[in-house]
Parts: C-alpha cells; sequence; structure tokens
C-alpha cells in the first residue's frame, strides 16, 4: 500500500470509530434511568455484543470504546436502552484470558474466564507436537486445566488408534489427561462430556481436526445461539465467524472460537517458557551455569533429566525452538 492509501485507511477507520462511539453516547442519553446490571458476553462482533443477565435472557448491546477489548465470555455490568437493548458500561476483572499476538505483535484476548483448554488433535491432518505444546504453555500461563481430545476415533482400527495413542502418551506421564472421541460414534462423546461438566472449555486445534463436527455434536442448539445474535445485531452470516459461549446440559460451558485454529504465543520471557513447560519444574536453577540455554552446556539440568527418560526430547526439542523464537522476536 501507498502511504497515501494507509492514510485514507486510517482515515476512513478514525470516522468509524467516531460514529460508533456517537451511537453508544446517545443510545446512553436515550436510555431510561435504571439500575446496573451484571452480564455475561456471550458474543461479540465488532460493536455489537450479546450479554445474558442473571436470568438467562440475551440483550443486544453496544459499549463504549475506553473499555478496551470485550470478548466471548467476560463479565460486565450494562445498562437497559429498551427492550433487551443495552450499553456496557464497565468490564469487571477477569480470572483468566486467553490471547495471541495479532499482526503488530500486541496480544489479542480472544476468550476470557475460561478454566479449561482443550487441545484437539486427529489422524490427519498429521498432528504437530510443536503446536500442541504451545497451546500446553498457553494453558500453564494463564493457570487453566488443559486436556487433549484424540478426535475421529472412527477412521482407525483398534491397533492404529493404540498405535496413535501411544505417541502422546508421555503426555499422561506429565499430567495432561488424554482421551479419544468421535462425533460419529455412539457414545463417542462420553469421555469428553464427562470433562465438561463444571469448566468453561474453548477447543483449540489446527484446521481439520474436527472441531467443528465436535462442537455441532456437543451442542445441538449452537444454530439457534448464532441465530439470535444474527438477528440482534442484523450482522447476518457474519455471526458464523465469532467466537460464541454454550451451556451444556451438564453445567458446563464451552466457547466455539474460529480464532484459535491458528496459534502463537504472545511475548513472554524466557523464564516464562520454561514454566510453561510443567515437568521442568524440578530442575530449574539446578544447572552448573546459571544462564544455561539448555542445549549442550555442561551440567545442565534439564539434559540430565532427557537422558534418565524423566523429560520426553520432543518437549526438549520444542522449548528450544520456541526460545530461538524468542530471541528472534527480539
Amino acid at each position: 500500500l501507498t502511504n497515501r492509501q494507509r492514510q485514507r485507511i486510517a482515515k476512513l477507520q478514525e470516522d468509524r470509530q467516531k460514529r460508533l462511539s456517537q451511537r453508544v453516547e446517545q443510545t446512553l442519553l436515550d436510555a431510561p434511568d435504571s439500575d446496573t446490571r451484571r452480564g455475561r458476553v456471550i458474543s461479540r462482533h465488532g460493536q455489537h455484543l450479546l450479554v445474558q443477565d442473571k436470568q438467562g435472557k440475551n440483550h443486544h448491546c453496544l459499549f463504549r470504546q475506553n473499555l478496551g477489548e470485550i470478548v466471548c465470555g467476560d463479565r460486565v455490568l450494562w445498562q437497559t436502552a429498551s427492550d433487551d437493548q443495552g450499553v456496557v458500561v464497565s468490564l469487571l476483572p477477569r480470572d483468566t484470558v486467553l490471547s495471541r499476538p495479532d499482526y503488530s505483535g500486541r496480544d489479542k484476548p480472544l476468550a476470557a474466564n475460561i478454566t479449561q483448554l482443550i487441545v484437539v488433535l486427529a489422524p490427519k491432518p498429521s498432528p504437530t507436537g510443536y503446536l500442541t505444546d504451545q497451546y500446553l504453555v498457553a494453558a500453564e500461563l494463564i493457570g487453566v486445566k488443559a486436556l487433549i481430545t484424540l478426535n475421529k476415533a472412527d477412521l482407525l482400527d483398534k491397533e492404529q488408534w493404540k498405535q496413535f495413542a501411544q505417541q502422546f502418551s508421555h503426555y499422561q506421564d506429565i499430567g495432561y489427561p488424554l482421551v479419544g472421541v468421535s462425533a460419529h460414534l455412539e457414545h463417542g462423546l462420553k469421555p469428553l462430556q464427562e470433562r465438561l461438566a463444571g469448566e468453561t472449555s474453548i477447543l483449540v486445534g489446527q484446521s481439520g481436526v474436527g472441531k467443528s463436527s465436535l462442537i455441532n455434536a456437543l451442542i445441538p442448539q449452537r444454530e439457534e445461539t448464532v441465530g439470535e445474535l444474527s438477528e440482534a445485531s442484523g450482522l447476518g452470516r457474519h455471526t458464523t465467524s465469532v467466537a460464541t459461549l454454550h451451556f451444556l446440559a451438564n453445567g458446563g460451558e464451552i466457547i466455539d472460537s474460529p480464532g484459535v485454529r491458528s496459534f502463537r504465543l504472545g511475548q513472554i520471557s524466557r523464564q516464562q517458557l520454561e514454566q510453561g513447560f510443567r515437568e521442568f519444574a524440578p530442575y530449574l536453577g539446578n544447572c552448573q551455569f546459571s544462564n544455561c540455554t539448555h542445549r549442550s552446556e555442561p551440567g545442565c539440568a534439564l539434559i540430565e533429566a532427557m537422558k534418565s527418560g524423566a523429560i520426553h526430547p520432543d518437549r526438549l526439542k520444542n522449548f528450544l525452538h520456541m526460545a530461538e523464537q524468542l530471541n528472534k522476536g527480539r
């Protein structure tokens, strides 16, 4: 793009933001005097939010720009403007937030107040341990549970499935549960459903692993929620590409987010990256050199742990590759 084109785009975006802000302020001015209410963000597209109140009723809301990024799962305070319409006036503190860097390198929130991150893998496309470990590091750093789900069990016979599951058995050894599921087999979802109960979960995984099939099987009413947001906001088909919070019959909640098909860790330090590999904890600080890179230094506690079988070679390899990427980003 030329400088003139960039300036024109920036001016258009600025004008659009001004119009949206004016619309929000006018909505507040037109609103009757009412108590501020608590709500939960079910979905967001642009300046449009679908907020659920304590009674389980959904309301189409706008929000002020100075509140920052509001995302699916956020808890908010909002005021009524008209029937089923409102304005969000405050963002309540988050317990957790899953983010990823945008194109400029700044962390962009994807979902808030989750308690469990579910990594979905499948025989095809061939899973990558590197991406899996990135997801697991993110789970460790934001302080949520992590679960690895092997999907499409119906594509393999018993022996093939055993071999496939064996590739990831080392994750169970360090405390990450491993469950096999299929959206196409009778009772094929039960192992996953049991893990979803009482949690606010988000499914992550590369494109093609069957996330959408799992979501559709787990949430029969998914289209109703998407349709409700579409009707409330007038956004039509665009609502199929936004994160949406769904409620499960077993008391669990699940966030369907197209934004986590690809994933990169944000701006973290090397020390934070080390802490993202939970099995490293007993050995950190025990290397012979305080600035050990864990590559080839004598007396490296992580290398010795790998040789003894306490750390899987692939996990250390993936850590080193991530550390290298951190250095490139600086």
